[in-house]
């Protein structure tokens, strides 16, 4: 083994050979080491460094960490607290970079209390020049943007408006789909806590990250540095691949965290120039320890210029290693796949590292209008894998991003599960997936059916079946939950009918209009024979209601018997549309039809509060235009028949 460290010529405290060049000392979990040696790769790597604590106790570290933990060196830094203002104005300028064209401003109304950021153009509020009712400012022809300059930034960083107007903030993205650097917000809750993991990911990747605890103290950032520009893309991979490694350790890191990165899409939306972040080193915030840059314990370093002008900046060939190492499975990792959802004899199993260690010795399931699964003795990978089940892409943020239309509002990863400290909730619809995640590590399950049974009603199918629609029939009374999707001719509510018939519980069908739940009502009428008794009305004063053994909710009335009832899906919301009527988990059975066109927040929240234990869709095709037809999967279940317009025409024109 060869010692590659010698002290620097120069005197400072940096440890030279190898061809690197380090601090001295650095603070790792709370102690301070010292550089004894730097041994360089056998085959081409990163180095390892030698060092010791002040108890004389040896250890050795990776290259990245130690310059992450690393003490900084006044007097080796390029630009420090002694620094002239000049200087540090330099530095700062050549750092946060980038549009040059345009920068923002921060503003705050004393009348409304509102605050945000806006670009700031010499002609604002220009009467004759500025319409903001008329034109974006991006797009408006009287636009006389100002640049981001060193008067600029001593303002910031002076900060001697109260209100916090003199605040700067930058459009990551240039004009060519490039940028300078990237960024991750964290803002939740336990932010601390995402924060730790994702930067003990980016170490692992041989990264550097800076984090910013944000203006408000709530939150922070996390920056990275170019060397040069790159495309936003492969910034933005990089950001992604982080997270997703990042939830393998802490599954808790919720899917939005995707939509927090600086820049927010991989091509400049038209009339836009993309998301813009407010800088560092606010002055108003560094008065209560905000706006600056923490070490591990969340603590602003000595000296905030020595330790930015210290850090590494990645190259595109660095840049290239991470990528190939975070990404080589996508920068999403694994999702749940639409065609698999709607068709289960296309499923495949679940491409993990996981292990028999990663779970429990036997797993509890509570089946109710979600399937609970016991945290308790499962891995952070292990959790993360369960919570990927009930989340996928959302196709709506790529068809913008590829038309160039600003994706602000628009989730990346559309998240159909749910989480609380015991439990993670996923749709009905993941059953098969989750059984068979645990089936393939050999896990023993414990399944509790909480599930509503509903009550029996006494009712018989006043109907016959054609040839063709028998086996529809068969698949779904086969299974408790699935969809049928057959064309408008094959007779659906015919098929609602006999599952009725042939279930014999109470029953709630779902419609999204007014003239569906009369063709319902229509055919229940003439394919139902119903013989229950209808229960005594509360007494009330005025005129009273007829009642109806085929119960309506929605288009104005509300006759619901609780045998047979019929409901449009908004009828049932409440409260704002943030919740459903609590009536809906006393059925035993839910249909719905046509659940391709209902919007997919409205069914989703409907089926969220169903307890049924049998939930079926029907629906024409199985494909929604937005994409979110994997909603549909989830909560009601795969497709357990299917028929297109060729066989349903072939099967019309067959001899009877």
């Amino acid at each position: 083994m060869e010692t590659a460290g010698k002290q620097s010529i120069d005197g400072s405290n940096c440890w030279c050979g190898g061809g690197l060049c380090m601090n001295r000392k650095a603070i790792i979990s709370g102690r301070e080491y010292a550089l004894l040696e730097i041994v360089p790769s056998l085959d081409g790597g990163r180095a390892l460094l030698l060092c010791e604590d002040e108890n004389g106790k040896r250890a050795v570290c990776s290259e990245p960490l130690w310059r992450s933990c690393a003490l900084t060196d006044v007097q080796s830094a390029p630009v420090h607290a002694h620094s002239s203002s000049q200087e540090k104005i330099e530095y700062f300028l050549s750092v946060f970079k980038g549009r040059e064209d345009v920068y923002a401003r921060r503003y705050h109304s004393t009348t409304t209390g509102k605050n945000g950021y806006t670009p700031v153009c010499k002609n604002e509020w220009v009467h004759s020049l500025c319409d903001k009712k008329k034109y974006k400012c991006a797009e408006c022809p009287n636009r006389e943007f100002r640049p981001l300059t060193a008067d600029v930034v001593k303002a910031h960083l002076i900060g001697r408006d109260s209100l916090c107007r003199d605040v700067a903030a930058i459009y990551p993205m240039l004009e060519d789909n490039k940028t300078w650097l990237l960024a991750a917000d964290f803002d939740e809750e336990n932010w601390k806590l995402d924060v730790t993991a994702f930067c003990k990911s980016c170490k692992e990747a041989g990264l550097v990250p800076a984090v910013e605890r944000s203006r408000s103290g709530n939150g922070a950032h996390v920056w990275f540095f170019f060397s040069e520009p790159v495309s936003a893309a492969d910034a933005r991979r990089l950001g992604t691949g982080l997270l997703t490694g990042t939830m393998s350790c802490r599954h808790e890191l919720s899917f939005s965290s995707y939509d927090r990165l600086f820049p927010s899409q991989d091509i400049v939306p038209k009339g836009g120039f993309g998301n813009l972040i407010a800088l560092p080193f606010q002055g108003q915030a560094q008065k209560d320890g905000n706006s600056l840059f923490v070490d591990d314990r969340f603590e602003p370093y000595p000296d905030q210029w020595a330790f930015l002008s210290s850090l590494p900046k990645i190259t595109p060939e660095q840049l290239e290693e991470a990528l190939r190492k975070l990404c080589h499975h996508g920068d999403m990792g694994e999702l749940a796949d639409a065609e698999e959802k709607q068709l289960p004899w296309k499923r495949k199993r679940t491409k993990t590292k996981l292990t028999r260690r990663d779970f429990p010795l036997q797993v509890r399931l509570h089946h109710s209008n979600l399937i609970y699964v016991e945290k308790k003795g499962f891995s952070q990978g292990a959790l993360n894998t369960l919570k990927r089940l009930a989340a996928f892409p959302n196709p709506e943020f790529r068809s913008k991003q590829a038309m160039r239309i600003s994706v602000y509002g628009v989730p990346r990863v559309l998240d159909c599960g749910y989480e609380d400290e015991e439990y993670i909730g996923l749709p009905r619809g993941c059953m098969d997936e989750i059984l068979g995640l645990l089936d393939q590590y050999e896990v023993p399950v414990v399944l509790e059916d909480h599930r509503s049974p509903g009550h029996s009603i006494d009712v018989k199918f006043n109907g016959v079946l054609r040839p063709e629609q028998e086996p529809a029939a068969r698949a779904l009374l086969d299974a408790d939950t699935g969809v049928l999707s057959a064309t408008t001719a094959f007779g659906k509510t015919v098929i609602g009918s006999y599952l009725i018939g042939q279930r014999k519980v109470n029953t709630l069908v779902l419609v999204q209009s007014s003239a569906l739940l009369e063709q319902w009502k229509s055919s229940l009428e003439q394919f139902l024979n119903i013989h229950d008794v209808l229960p005594e009305p509360p007494k009330k004063r005025g005129r009273k209601k007829k009642q109806h053994l085929i119960g309506q909710i929605g288009s104005g009335k509300n006759t619901r018997s609780g045998i047979v009832d019929i409901a449009t899906m908004q009828s049932l919301l409440e409260g704002g549309e943030k919740s459903v009527k609590s009536f809906v988990a006393e059925y035993g059975m839910v249909i719905v039809d046509e659940c391709h066109h209902v919007a997919a927040f409205t069914f989703e929240t409907v089926l969220k509060a169903v307890e049924a234990k049998y939930v079926y869709g029907l629906s024409a095709t199985p494909v929604r235009k937005d994409g979110h037809h994997p909603i549909i999967f989830m909560q009601c279940g795969p497709v357990r028949y299917l028929v297109d317009a060729k066989s349903q025409a072939e099967s019309e024109d067959s001899p009877t």
